[in-house]
């Protein structure tokens, strides 16, 4: 009689093209076809059979268990990690904006500098035109000054540095060689200035390229979590998302009274744009992520404040608790201050709160809050 154990052995040997061989108990390939070489197969030992055994057990196991696994509680970890790949993102977006915005002021600053440096050649290249006319017309006439040989000769500080008096030379003269020769100096200053700025430009972008991978990663590994949910899972979670979205029609906001006339403005313009898309590092008018929202609308009420939630924490007072903020007040959420809305009252914020959602109210308490800012 064939014990339970043997049939399970059997079954999976011969599912791997095994045919039992008795009474050994071993087990040899079912030969398909005739092949070059006639020498028999050779025997696995038994431990090898006593493996295969067990293989074949534990994925029946494992087979049984994914069977028999939570669907919901599936789902809901692969929701959380979404959402932490897309808090990630968030984070690492507030550093891609900082790093943009040092990119933007750097390259003015080198523009501004070229620019400069080019204004300050034309000027050094008028002046010694000037200065060679006079040296011309001495040559001319058989008594070229010296000392307009030696700035000639291409290093006017030479002669300045090294000449005990200028009293050798003509007012007219001196005064000319000294402008000429504080103008290489400024622009040889200028010039490695514009270098230094150039090089911290270059080692930014490298920066600024580093963290959109760093997005990109983080949202692409998210869009492949997502796709192992099932179509109905997906779709459920769309659908809360889509709620999310339409709950701003039934938000209530109190009467809370606005912390100052700027605030409302800024709360007003960002109420116009509810509905609108999160883009990571977007500043407006069409999509924007959580600090491009409130910079923007702040712009809008005629304040200038910095780009990053990081940077906003301090554009102005702070404010310690929730029951003290006002509707207009920026209110910072997470540890490391990712993420930034505007409160706009009743324990409501509106922001921009992550890919594949619109800009739209929450309850405060959906996230850690940290502190207000009252701009």
């Amino acid at each position: 009689m064939v014990s339970e154990g043997t049939a399970e052995s059997v079954a999976f040997a011969r599912s791997r093209g095994l045919t039992p061989h008795f009474p050994v108990g071993g087990w040899r390939k079912k030969e398909l076809a005739p092949v070059a070489s006639h020498r028999r197969p050779k025997q696995p030992s038994r431990t090898r059979v006593t493996v295969l055994t067990a293989t074949a057990a534990a994925a029946v196991a494992l087979s049984s268990q994914a069977a028999h696994a939570d669907p919901g509680q599936s789902k809901q970890d692969v929701k959380s990690e979404v959402d932490k790949l897309y808090s990630d993102a968030e984070a690492a977006t507030e550093k891609y904006d900082g790093v943009k915005e040092q990119q933007d002021k750097l390259q003015k600053e080198v523009d501004d500098l070229q620019d400069k440096v080019a204004r300050g050649q034309g000027e050094l290249n008028q002046l010694r035109k000037g200065l060679g006319a006079v040296a011309s017309g001495q040559y001319r006439s058989g008594s070229i000054d010296p000392s307009v040989q030696l700035f000639l000769s291409g290093d006017p500080d030479t002669f300045l540095e090294k000449a005990a008096t200028l009293d050798q030379l003509s007012g007219k003269q001196a005064e000319q060689l000294k402008t000429i020769a504080d103008k290489q100096r400024r622009l040889a200053q200028e010039r490695a200035e514009a270098a230094s700025k150039i090089k911290d430009l270059s080692e930014t972008r490298k920066a600024l390229g580093d963290k959109k991978d760093e997005i990109k990663g983080k949202l692409a590994k998210a869009q492949e979590l997502l796709n192992t949910m099932t179509a109905k899972e997906r779709a459920a979670m769309q659908a809360a998302d889509a709620r999310a979205n339409r709950s701003n029609d039934r938000v209530d906001l109190g009467n809370d009274v606005p912390a100052s006339q700027r605030g409302a403005a800024a709360l007003s313009a960002a109420q116009s744009k509810i509905g609108s898309p999160y883009v990571w590092g977007a500043t407006g008018p069409s999509s924007f992520d959580c600090s491009g929202l409130t910079s923007w609308a702040y712009a809008q009420a005629g304040a200038s404040i910095p780009r990053t939630s990081q940077e906003q924490a301090n554009a102005g007072t702070r404010i310690g608790s929730e029951s003290a903020l006002k509707p207009g007040d920026l209110v910072l959420f997470y540890g490391d201050l990712h993420h930034i809305g505007l409160y706009a009252g009743n324990g409501t914020v509106l922001h921009a709160p992550k890919p594949g959602a619109a800009v739209r109210y929450e309850s405060i308490n959906n996230m850690p809050f940290q502190f207000g800012v009252r701009v």
